[in-house]
């Protein structure tokens, strides 16, 4: 016995009201995601400042060093998986 596929213009068929749908991103991940996106704008304002003081060690050490904790915080949001079972939403 062969499936018939859906005729061509016609929607494939929806799941029922019942289903639920699982997301790849949980509200963890996106609140990570936040946190990784304001740590790499504070380094952004740390490297700001005058014209005087170019070679500062907020400039030079400080800025580039919280700009990269926030791209690695960044990877850690898109790479996190909740355990299975800890209730998480």
């Amino acid at each position: 016995m062969t499936k018939k596929a859906p005729e061509k213009g016609k929607p494939a068929a929806k799941p029922s009201g019942g289903t639920k749908i699982d997301m790849v991103f949980t509200k963890q991940n996106y609140i990570l995601t936040i946190v990784a996106f304001a740590v790499v704008v504070v380094g952004f304002f740390l490297m700001y400042g005058d014209k005087e003081n170019i070679y500062s060690f907020r400039r030079i050490t400080l800025a580039p060093i919280v700009v990269v904790s926030g791209f690695l915080i960044g990877v850690v949001a898109i790479m996190y998986k909740p355990k299975a079972g800890n209730g998480a939403d």
